[in-house]
């Protein structure tokens, strides 16, 4: 068996408990929640796997190296301490990302030169050639993180960073990241058990994660590669093995439901869930939520309307008194979940939610609040079982650390705090157990926006990874090992004034 070491995931603030219970349910082993990140240990297998199936990381690290890095020698005389002819094959090139925390270092790239001179000089003093840098496309990318004077030194095995999944193929302004998509699913603890409904669903990244998660599809299937692929011990028959494994697989029985009022971006998402390869689970029709009907059957509404940031429309708050007269008068007996950044869009809804969960969208401190909506009035819906709000519920909405009771909505983060600073700083860890229910804080979280392009084929004998072309479709999900599935059950049920099929194809409508 081969022998565990520490790996690090990367996400977004407000995550972490999602990607903590994602990893445990991989089989990760010491689960620990930190900052922008959970610790794990696992093997090659493991290491591959959290990359090509988890839904709500960003980048996976593998420390080769902690130290105490008090000063600029420290840094580079540790560095050069490592072989790293056991990383960087000849003829490879690399680059260096860093991170720093510390009165010491001023400045992340003095901290990255060091790095690199330090690998640089070993291989000169050792071969007499040095590996070239490249920032662009490097064969190895490594990252250097500081806190104070605690140094942490790790390979990067994803690459470019795991939000971008590879099926979008276009989007509409500021669209959803495709984590914090999935996290805000994965929150609900919608696992495909009933109708989903997006209302505002712009380019479709909820609908398709969503699409995902239900039929536990690794994201990972659609990505051109990852940085591991390059590493010199990289196993190719493991990690074919791990792709082309869809026994986790399982049906989907139910549909889901993306609505705009923009054409524009109902053809975008269109696209996107054709090129997912999703069209049988996902329908996308242009439509204004003030046109909403009630829908026949049993299901949950996830929404990210405008804020008045970025996306704004003629009425904002107006926007908000329709959402909550709609889900009021229309979706009785569901429950419906709403991310948004302004109080005063939130009140305009006029209804209570039995839970708020602080998170960031991009820069902008956000909460996804949920709205459990019932027919008649709470006493009644109470004397007939119905739950508001869960015991858990109310625990989560005691906490001390959550969002400021009069907290001021514009509130930003600095810049440079809102990129790639914090991920991995030091603070006291956590262990999460798997039968522990997530708990929320306020903190703020970083976008992980590098680009970083692979390309990968692989021997003709091997089910190919070109059945997925990129920048085009699936040639079919059937001709992608996913023919075991029921497909669509029948007639759809509009929730508008249209009615239309479950069966319906919008591979003609690019």
């Amino acid at each position: 068996m081969e022998q565990e070491f520490e790996l690090i995931a990367k996400t977004f603030m407000g995550l972490e408990p999602v990607l903590a219970q994602e990893l445990t349910q991989l089989g990760a082993n010491n689960v620990q929640i930190g900052r922008r990140m959970v610790s794990f240990t696992g093997d090659k297998e493991m290491m591959y796997r959290a990359n090509f199936q988890l839904h709500t990381a960003i980048r996976v690290l593998k420390p080769i190296k902690h130290f105490k890095a008090r000063s600029a020698d420290d840094v580079y005389n540790n560095v050069k301490d490592v072989d790293w002819s056991h990383y960087i094959a000849k003829g490879k090139t690399f680059a260096v990302d860093s991170v720093v925390y510390s009165e010491e270092f001023r400045n992340s790239h003095f901290v990255s030169y060091k790095v690199k001179d330090a690998i640089v000089d070993q291989f000169r003093e050792k071969t007499g050639d040095r590996p070239n840098i490249s920032l662009t496309n490097p064969d190895i990318r490594l990252h250097i993180h500081i806190a104070d004077d605690d140094a942490t030194l790790c390979l990067d095995s994803s690459g470019e960073s795991l939000h971008r999944r590879g099926y979008r193929q276009e989007s509409v302004e500021a669209p959803l990241n495709e984590v914090l998509a999935a996290g805000m699913i994965l929150m609900t603890g919608w696992k495909g058990d009933c109708d989903l409904i997006d209302p505002m669903c712009g380019s479709g990244t909820i609908a398709i994660e969503a699409a995902l998660i239900a039929r536990n599809i690794s994201p990972g299937v659609f990505r051109k590669g990852f940085a591991f692929e390059k590493w010199p011990d990289f196993d190719a028959d493991l990690f074919e093995r791990i792709y082309n494994d869809d026994s986790a697989e399982r049906p989907f029985e139910h549909h889901i439901y993306g609505y705009d009022i923009d054409m524009k971006a109902v053809n975008t998402a269109r696209l996107n869930v054709k090129a997912a390869g999703l069209s049988q689970d996902i329908t996308i029709e242009q439509q204004d939520f003030k046109n909403f009907k009630k829908p026949a059957e049993k299901s949950i509404i996830i929404m990210n309307p405008p804020y008045g940031e970025r996306i704004s429309t003629p009425d904002l708050l107006g926007t908000y008194r329709m959402i909550g007269e709609r889900l009021k008068h229309e979706f009785g007996g569901n429950e419906a979940w709403i991310l948004s950044y302004r109080e005063e869009c939130f009140e305009q809804i006029g209804l209570k939610p039995s839970i708020k969960i602080p998170v960031y969208n991009g820069s902008l401190e956000c909460e996804f609040r949920k709205y459990t909506l019932f027919d008649g009035k709470m006493k009644t819906f109470r004397q007939e079982g119905g739950v508001v709000k869960t015991e858990q519920e109310k625990r989560e909405m005691a906490q001390k650390h959550r969002f400021k009771k009069n907290r001021e909505f514009k509130e930003r983060l600095e810049q440079e705090e809102a990129n790639e600073k914090g991920d991995i700083r030091s603070f006291t860890f956590h262990t999460f157990k798997n039968e522990d229910r997530p708990h929320f804080t306020r903190k703020n979280f970083d976008d992980d926006n590098d680009n970083f392009d692979y390309k990968k084929s692989y021997s003709s004998n091997k089910k190919s990874r070109n059945d997925y072309k990129g920048r085009g479709e699936y040639k079919g999900r059937n001709d992608f090992k996913r023919s075991g599935f029921k497909g669509s059950k029948g007639q759809g049920h509009g929730h508008g004034g249209n009615k239309f099929s479950r069966d319906r194809r919008f591979e003609d409508e690019d």
